[in-house]
């Protein structure tokens, strides 16, 4: 099966499936803890998205923010990973949501969201505008929050247009809101029968680990300048 129809296989299910938010299910104060707890001195990472960023049938702890989590702890870093990613969501969706999750303080602001609008057809416009929404209220509440958005990429037979359009999207976005870039989330998973689950769509837990490296590659820096 090709990268490209599993992308859009993924896609497919993300919007079949019933929508379970991890952050409602005790990671809303990171990774099992309570956010009433922790210092004001600690840094949050929200990770904001749709079935990648929940962990689509994995336990809560082998998704791939829980592995950032366990990275920063290594480095005994003082940020807290806030795991709010919800299966199925467009970026309509997301953008209907960020004010509930946004009643928790923001540090950093990793977003990873738009896949889904691209099986519906949502004019891409739409879905930019829709990310710079979320990212404007986001930093409207937390004017000194820094961000890294994640790119995804579409199946070619949307058009070229469409697909070239779909990808640049994320760049384009970064570049406006001076925002690290993750280019392609799934790099080095999509169309991996090894690194997927049974249904040959979602990340494994061993797929969830190189997305846990795709992210780091670029968060960690960030991190390293806060």
């Amino acid at each position: 099966m090709s990268i490209v129809r599993l992308v859009f296989l993924w896609i497919t299910v993300g919007l079949q499936t019933a929508a379970v938010p991890a952050w409602g299910s005790g990671l809303l104060g990171g990774q099992g803890t309570d956010p009433s707890g922790t210092g004001e001195d600690t840094g949050v990472i929200l990770f904001f998205g749709d079935s990648l960023t929940a962990g689509y049938r994995l336990e809560p702890s082998q998704a791939f923010p829980a592995l950032i989590q366990k990275k920063i702890d290594a480095l005994a870093w003082n940020f807290r990973v806030v795991n709010a990613g919800l299966s199925g969501d467009t970026t309509a969706n997301g953008l209907r949501r960020i004010d509930w999750v946004l009643r928790n303080k923001v540090d950093v602001l990793f977003l990873e969201l738009g896949a889904n609008d691209a099986l519906r057809g949502i004019p891409l416009d739409f879905t930019a505008r829709n990310l710079q929404a979320i990212i404007d209220k986001v930093r409207k509440k937390y004017p000194g929050v820094r961000i890294a958005i994640a790119g995804m990429q579409v199946l070619p037979n949307l058009g070229r247009d469409y697909t070239e359009r779909f990808r640049s999207i994320f760049p384009e976005l970064a570049k406006k809101n001076e925002a690290e870039l993750i280019p392609f989330l799934l790099e080095g998973v999509a169309g991996e029968i090894d690194l997927n689950l049974t249904d040959g769509i979602h990340p494994s837990p061993e797929g969830h680990e190189i997305l846990a490296e795709n992210v780091w590659k670029v968060l960690k820096p960030l991190l390293e300048s806060e």
